[in-house]
């Protein structure tokens, strides 16, 4: 395929080179506040420690947050906008939610916004923000949430009629890249009201905090720590004006100069980005001038910002007066260079970059996607690009700050992360949703590549890299969860995400080795962690907690059992099957370069082979995880007197051990005939123990192999279910758990408690693991994503000669590919607009089923109600289930016959339109 290059692409090719195009994005945080980083205290409440109403005047110690906020790659210097509309009680510079313990169901943000478009470079981003006019009803958010039970709905922001009769801005912001280091910013306030409005528009920039850490006036904890910025405080200025703009002047010791331009209209406020000790914590004040210094001249007109016109913090603040149905804007430059005319030709700039934005993602969208579903592809790639985060954390200072280093005096135990004092992050990562998860998740980060892939693989390669880098990877080999808790387990799928961005590239005529090479041995060491920790008994039947599954089981699976005992987990079991088969493609691709990698695959191999052993031994055993009456997987309870009992829940826990499926090409086979030796006598001599599985030594379409923890009987039993709209398959997507659970609950008794499992739809009724999400029913894209994949898979090997019934009992046969195409097109649906122009994702929300300005704009949430795809959880967590932009290109990109006769992995095949 040969094409010309785009000019984003273009720009992709001279950041490989060097051009530092990343070095300025969307790496502000959406909240900041109630995180563990900034948790001080000793009860390790990180919510009630810092919280929304202490933001405005508190300093941070770990990064900052704002509205369409973009800083430098190690968020030095920032950039976002404020905003006030004359009647809150506060100037709206961050987003406002609720906590854990204010949510009915956990925590919420409590606004309206939409990350409508982005490139990977940054060089065009679009933001929309929706402020009403009226007074933000922050108390009425909180009382009525509060008052509210885990049965009820949550109470949103639309329901509290503030938008009604248009009374409200959009407040577009878009930023423009004139050079690497050159950004205009526009911000465009449109009046959706029939009446004059006011608005005020601060765009505001300043230094993150690194200076006032040596005394603790930053957190007011007395605890001492260095300057971060090892030189002098950075500092912003006011220059004299020359022409028809104003200019602020920043200094930092890292970063170097900068300049700020604003129109004439503009008043500039300067303060500092330091707390207001008084306010917060009742002590003499360390400045006249401290963070909240802007907001309370603004609104309340006070001698809070500096006359000489400088600081660490500086506004252009600019009245606006929107008449009804019209629009005003405000125009803003940060430029490294000195400029004599710095509007001159903004206007055009941004309309050439949302030109080449344009361009771009035409090119990589294939022509059969309808208008439809290229909006929707297009603004799940551009959250996924609006989600980056400069994430900071030292852990190794911030346990010594807090005094509860586990290796210094005074050594006090039991504190949060007190084991991983290794950690030093400070990089630009994917987060799952910059409000509710503003920081990374280990296993979401995996499945965030795949759609980053898309557009950007290179980045996507960092996030693989990080994870396993030594500043992440614990010592023993463990991959850090999240910050809540980095000792807690995920799935291990970052071995096939490596894989996915290797499949990627390599069909891009590029084999980035040095890439693979590192991947591999990194998560060698990760795989070892897994066999000697997660496997106490030597059985190849594993554990692993939660696994990232939160609520699934009965119990709550990474804490003691009410029985005692341990959990044999056929998630757990099937996530190492597939981590060896994962690990197994990776050293066969080394392999061609580098022979040492020989023993590697026979290792991995047997790897494979033992754990499918141990899911499903020789003989009927009551306590194995196969069920042969149920034709279901199922974790096993195993007591402390060794004795088991299959804990019988139908959710996606038996469904994973399909997804540990691979296909190996005769190609392989003849080019490796020692290897193929060598497997060839391994599995002869444990013939036995194989006979439940896939047999590897039939072949398959053109000759392939299939390594699989199911053989073609098994597979049939399983899709019947998963295949059965009354338990599984729903409208649009496969469910957690079997919907036959809603007449047919769980039920296990331990101690004379009755521990209950339930289909759920929707919210979860239970506060495990927060109650924040729920996996007892709501479909989630990244299983169904794996799923899907597996239904390929199976389909490369079996062709047309296996078709199942789908939906089960419709007498609708399909191959595995088609069935692949009908889920996804039931996940896609989720977002488009049905026959009669609502979008499911709005569960029925009248603004976004009939007004213009709402209907277009899509939220990706965190996962979806079970039988109508509602969204639910996080609103903004495009991260991983921004992978309804690859099935859209998916959708549009293959058919039966391509993927049947391609190379491996089809659904890693990139897609760039023909000129």
């Amino acid at each position: 395929m040969s094409h010309d290059l785009t000019a984003e692409e273009r720009r992709l090719q001279e950041a490989r080179a060097g051009v530092p195009w990343r070095a300025w994005g969307p790496y502000l945080s959406e909240r900041q506040w109630g995180t563990v980083r900034e948790d001080y205290s000793d009860s390790g409440d990180a919510w009630s420690y810092f919280s929304h109403d202490q933001a405005r005047s508190r300093a941070y110690r770990w990064g900052e947050d704002g509205i369409a906020g973009i800083s430098d790659d190690k968020q030095q210097l920032c950039l976002s906008i404020a905003l006030w509309n004359g009647r809150d009680p506060i100037l709206k510079e961050r987003l406002f939610g609720l906590t854990n313990a204010e949510g009915n169901h956990g925590e919420d943000v409590k606004e309206y916004y939409f990350y409508v478009d982005n490139v990977p470079t940054h060089s065009y981003q679009r933001y929309l923000y929706k402020y009403p006019q009226a007074e933000f009803p922050y108390n009425a958010l909180v009382l009525t949430n509060r008052s509210r039970s885990r049965h009820d709905l949550e109470y949103e922001l639309v329901d509290t009629g503030v938008f009604g009769a248009g009374n409200y801005f959009d407040v577009e912001v878009e930023y423009a890249k004139g050079g690497p280091e050159d950004i205009v910013c526009r911000v465009t306030a449109h009046n959706r009201s029939a009446h004059d409005a006011a608005l005020h528009v601060l765009p505001t920039l300043w230094f993150r905090n690194t200076w006032s850490w040596e005394n603790g006036t930053g957190n007011g904890n007395g605890n001492e720590a260095e300057n971060e910025a090892g030189g002098p405080k950075p500092w912003l200025a006011r220059v004299e004006a020359h022409g028809d703009y104003q200019q602020v002047r920043a200094g930092h010791p890292h970063l170097g100069d900068f300049r700020f331009y604003a129109g004439p209209e503009a008043t500039l406020l300067f303060c500092e980005n330091e707390t207001n000790t008084p306010r917060v914590f009742g002590t003499a004040p360390a400045t006249p001038y401290p963070k909240d210094g802007i907001a309370d001249h603004v609104l309340h007109g006070a001698a809070t910002v500096n006359p000489a016109g400088e600081g660490t913090k500086a506004a252009a603040h600019v009245s606006l007066q929107v008449p009804g149905g019209g629009q005003a804007t405000v125009l803003v430059r940060l430029s490294r260079a000195e400029m004599a005319n710095p509007f001159d030709g903004a206007g055009d700039l941004i309309a050439n970059r949302r030109a080449e934005a344009d361009e771009f993602y035409a090119a990589i969208t294939p022509p059969s996607v309808s208008d439809d579903a290229r909006q929707v592809m297009r603004q799940a790639l551009a959250g996924m690009l609006w989600s980056k985060q400069c994430y900071y954390f030292d852990v190794d200072q911030w346990l010594r700050e807090r005094r509860v280093h586990p290796l210094r005096t005074p050594a006090r135990r039991g504190t949060r992360n007190e084991s991983w004092f290794h950690m030093f992050n400070h990089d630009v990562v994917s987060m799952p949703d910059k409000w509710e998860y503003p920081w990374y998740a280990a296993w979401d980060l995996a499945f965030h590549c795949i759609p980053l892939g898309m557009v950007d693989p290179d980045f996507a390669k960092t996030q693989i890299d990080l994870m396993i880098s030594q500043d992440y990877l614990h010592p023993t080999g463990q991959m850090p969860a999240y910050e809540w808790n980095f000792g807690d387990v995920n799935p291990p799928v970052h071995a096939f995400a490596a894989i996915f961005l290797q499949n990627l590239t390599a069909d891009l005529d590029e084999l980035d080795f040095p890439f693979l090479q590192k991947s591999f041995a990194r998560l060698l060491l990760n795989f070892t962690w897994w066999v000697n920790r997660k496997d106490p008994t030597g059985r190849n039947a594993f554990e692993g907690g939660f696994l990232g599954l939160d609520n699934i089981g009965v119990f709550d699976r990474s804490a003691a059992l009410p029985t005692g005992g341990r959990l044999e987990q056929a998630d757990g079991t099937a996530w190492m099957a597939m981590f060896s088969q994962n690990m197994l493609e990776m050293a066969l691709t080394l392999l061609s370069r580098d022979e040492n990698y020989h023993d590697f695959v026979l290792k991995f191999v047997e790897h494979f082979f033992w754990i499918a052993a141990a899911m499903d031994p020789i003989g009927e055993h009551p306590d194995e995880m196969w069920d042969e009456e149920d034709g279901f997987f199922y974790d096993v309870l195993r007591l402390p007197d060794g004795t088991g009992t299959r804990l019988k829940v139908r959710s996606l826990v038996g469904l994973l051990p399909i997804c540990a499926t691979t296909i190996i090409e005769p190609e392989l086979l003849e080019r490796y005939p020692q290897i193929a030796a060598q497997v060839a006598t391994f599995l002869t001599r444990n013939e036995d123990l194989l006979v439940n599985i896939a047999d590897p030594f039939v072949p398959g379409v053109r000759g392939r192999r299939l390594l699989s923890l199911v053989n073609k009987d098994k597979l049939r039993r399983i899709l019947a279910r998963m295949l059965d709209e009354d338990r599984f398959l729903g409208p649009h997507g496969i469910r957690s758990i079997s919907r036959w659970h809603l007449e047919h609950p769980y039920v296990f008794e331990a101690g004379g408690v009755e521990h209950r499992v339930q289909y759920e739809p929707a919210e979860s009724t239970s506060g495990m693991f927060g109650g924040n999400s729920n996996w007892r029913g709501p479909v989630w894209f990244p299983i169904n994503l794996l799923l899907i994949r597996a239904l390929i898979q199976h389909y490369r090997f079996y062709g047309n000669d296996l078709k199942v019934e789908c939906p089960t009992g419709s007498g609708t046969m399909m191959n595995l590919y088609e069935v692949a195409q009908e889920l996804s097109r039931r996940l896609v649906s989720t977002f488009l607009r049905d026959e009669d122009g609502h979008r499911p994702v709005y569960g029925g929300t009248k603004i976004f089923d009939e007004d213009p300005h709402w209907r277009d704009l899509i939220l990706f949430y965190e996962y979806f109600h079970g039988d109508n795809g509602a969204g639910l959880g996080a609103s903004h967590q495009t991260g991983w289930t921004g992978l309804v932009a690859r099935l859209i290109q998916v959708l549009g990109q293959f058919d039966a016959d391509t993927v049947l006769n391609s190379g491996p992995w089809p659904m890693a095949r990139p897609y760039r339109r023909e000129e």
